[in-house]
C-alpha cells in the first residue's frame, strides 16, 4: 500500500549559473574630419552600458555597448581634444539548467583601457571587460514532512528541521534620472566636455509589504576644457529613490541590489555654459533570500508489516554573513616629471581570487588606477598603475565564500614626492553560505502482505549502545519503538552514553 506523504511546496529559484567572463574588445577608429589630427595620445578611460540580457536553452547573453574616450594633443592647435570610440560586445556561457524563462542578473564593468595612434587620423581601442552573468531557475521545490496512516499500520516516522537560505525573488526595474545640474561659482564655464565618470552608491533599502524601496547617489564626475584650454574637474551627488514591486517576500527578507548604468549623456546649454542637462537610463537588479525551516521526513519503519522507502539527497544553505567590507587604498605613482597639477582619476576593477589561509579567506583583487595630470613644463601627460588590494575574513572550513568588489566613492589624487599619491576606497560585498548535505523520504510503501515476524524475538533483550548510536536505530533494528525502550529503562530523555546496557522489549 502506497502511504500518502504530508508535502510543502515552495516556489524559490535555483542558481544555475553565476561566472563573471572576461574578454578583450578592440576597434580601430577614424578621427572625424571636424576634428584635429592626432598629435599624442594622453589618457583613455572606458565605461560599459549594458544593452539586452537573454537567458536561451543551454545559454545566457549579454550585450551592450563600451564607451570609450581618447583624450589628445592635437596637431597645430592648443588644449586636450576628445575622441569617443563606442565598441559594441557580446558575451555569452553555456549551462545545463539556463533555459528560456530563467531571471537574468548581467553586470559589465571595465578592467581597463588603452589607445594606440595608428596614424595621425586613426586609432586602436583596447578594452578589458568583465560581465559578471548570474541566471536563476523559476522551480517548485516539494519538501516531505511525514506519512498519513493509520495507528493499525505500527508507521514509526523520523522527521527533522534544517534551515535554508532559499533566493524567493529576482526582480528588476529600468529607470531614468535627469536633471540640470549648475557648475559653483568658483569654477570657469564649459566650453567642451572631455569625459564623465558616474558612480553609483547604493544606500539604504528594505521590503515593506510587496514593495522594495531603495536609495542611493549617483556621484557624477566632470572633466571639461574651458575657453582658455584650461583643464577642470567637477563632482556631483546626486541623490535618487526608486520603488519596485517584490512580491511573496517577507520584509526580513537578505536583499542583493546591484543599480548600474545603462546609458548617460551630459549636454552644456550652450557653447559657454555653466548649466548642463544630464540624463541617465538606470537600472536596478534584485536578488531577495529568505530562511525557511523546513521539515523533512528522513526515516520511516513499521512494527507490523515490511515497509520500503524512497529517498532523495538535499543540499541546504544556511546564510552565514552577508557584509561590507571596506578598504582604502593609497599608493604613489612615480611619474617622469614632477607633477604641478592632477587633473583627473580613473579606476578599473579586475578579477577576484580567494585562498584561504587556515580559518581565513584572502580575497585579492586588482585595480588600474590612472592619473591625468599636468607637469611641471605645463605639458598634459598620464600615468597607469596596477595596484592589488586585498580583505581578509574569517570563513568555517566547508562554507562558501561570494564575493564582488566595486569602488566605494570618489577617488583622490595629489602631487607628491616623484609622482602622484592616489587614495580610493574599495568595497568588499561578501556573502558566506554553509551547505548542509541531508536526505529525505520521497516515497513510502507499505507491504501489507509482509508481516514482521516477531515469533522467533526474545521477550527481552539486553544489549550496550555502540558508538554514534540513536534510540531511532536501535528502536528501527529490532522493531520495536522508542517511546518503549525509555519506559523500560526509566530513561530521562533520548541522549544514549556509550556503552550504556539497554532492555529491549518486543513489539507486542
Amino acid at each position: 500500500m502506497e502511504l500518502e506523504l504530508n508535502t510543502t511546496r515552495l516556489n524559490c529559484y535555483d542558481p544555475v549559473l553565476d561566472t563573471t567572463i572576461f574578454q578583450e574588445e578592440t576597434l580601430e577608429s577614424i578621427v572625424p574630419d571636424a576634428c584635429p589630427d592626432i598629435l599624442r595620445i594622453v589618457d583613455t578611460e572606458a565605461a560599459a552600458f549594458l544593452k539586452s540580457k537573454e537567458a536561451q536553452e543551454g545559454r545566457a547573453e549579454a550585450t551592450g555597448t563600451i564607451r570609450c574616450t581618447v583624450l589628445y594633443e592635437p596637431d597645430g592647435a592648443e588644449g586636450l581634444r576628445r575622441l569617443t570610440v563606442n565598441i559594441p560586445f557580446t558575451c555569452a556561457a553555456e549551462a545545463a539548467g539556463v533555459r528560456s524563462g530563467c531571471r537574468m542578473v548581467a553586470v559589465p564593468r571595465v578592467q581597463g583601457a588603452d589607445a594606440r595612434s595608428l596614424n595621425p587620423r586613426k586609432v586602436l581601442a583596447r578594452v578589458g571587460l568583465a560581465v559578471e552573468l548570474q541566471v536563476f531557475a523559476p522551480q517548485t521545490a516539494e519538501y516531505h514532512s511525514g506519512a498519513i496512516c493509520g495507528e493499525e499500520a505500527g508507521v514509526e516516522q523520523l522527521g527533522e528541521t534544517q534551515p535554508a537560505c532559499l533566493i524567493t525573488a529576482v526582480e528588476e526595474k529600468p529607470f531614468t534620472f535627469s536633471d540640470d545640474i549648475t557648475l559653483s561659482g568658483s569654477k570657469p564655464a564649459v566650453s567642451e566636455i572631455l569625459r564623465t565618470d558616474t558612480e553609483l552608491l547604493c544606500g539604504e533599502s528594505k521590503i515593506i509589504g510587496n514593495k522594495l524601496i531603495f536609495k542611493g547617489e549617483a556621484d557624477f564626475q566632470l572633466l571639461y576644457r574651458d575657453g582658455a584650454g584650461e583643464i577642470h574637474t567637477s563632482v556631483f551627488e546626486l541623490p535618487f529613490s526608486q520603488i519596485m514591486e517584490v512580491s511573496g517576500v517577507g520584509e526580513e527578507a537578505d536583499l542583493v541590489l546591484r543599480v548600474l548604468t545603462t546609458g548617460c549623456e551630459c549636454i552644456p546649454d550652450g557653447e559657454e555654459s555653466r548649466t548642463l542637462s544630464l540624463s541617465m537610463n538606470l537600472l536596478a537588479q534584485a536578488v531577495v533570500r529568505e530562511e525557511r525551516q523546513i521539515e523533512l521526513l528522513s526515516d520511516a519503519y513499521s512494527t507490523v508489516y515490511g515497509l520500503t522507502t524512497e529517498r532523495s539527497a538535499y543540499t541546504f544553505y544556511r546564510l552565514l554573513e552577508h557584509s561590507q567590507r571596506r578598504v582604502t587604498v593609497r599608493e604613489l605613482l612615480e611619474t617622469m616629471s614632477p607633477v604641478r597639477e592632477v587633473c583627473d582619476v580613473s579606476l578599473g576593477i579586475g578579477p577576484l581570487s580567494q585562498r584561504r589561509e587556515g580559518g581565513q579567506i584572502v580575497v585579492t583583487v586588482d585595480t588600474e588606477v590612472s592619473v591625468l595630470h599636468r607637469n611641471e613644463s605645463g605639458e598634459m601627460a598620464a600615468v597607469r598603475k596596477t595596484i592589488p588590494a586585498s580583505c581578509t575574513i574569517d570563513v568555517p572550513e566547508g562554507a562558501l565564500c561570494f564575493c564582488r568588489c566595486d569602488c566605494a566613492g570618489e577617488r583622490f589624487a595629489s602631487p607628491a614626492g616623484d609622482g602622484a599619491e592616489v587614495r580610493y576606497p574599495l568595497d568588499f560585498h561578501l556573502m558566506l553560505l554553509e551547505p548542509a548535505h541531508t536526505s529525505g523520504v520521497t516515497g513510502i510503501r507499505l507491504h501489507e502482505n509482509e508481516p514482521r515476524n516477531t515469533g522467533t524475538q526474545p521477550s527481552i533483550i539486553l544489549r550496550a549502545v555502540g558508538p554514534g548510536e540513536r534510540l531511532w536505530d536501535i528502536a528501527k533494528a529490532y522493531g520495536t519503538t522508542i517511546g518503549d525502550i525509555v519506559q523500560a529503562n526509566a530513561l530521562p530523555d533520548e541522549a544514549l552514553p556509550m556503552g550504556q546496557m539497554l532492555l529491549i522489549p518486543k513489539k507486542r
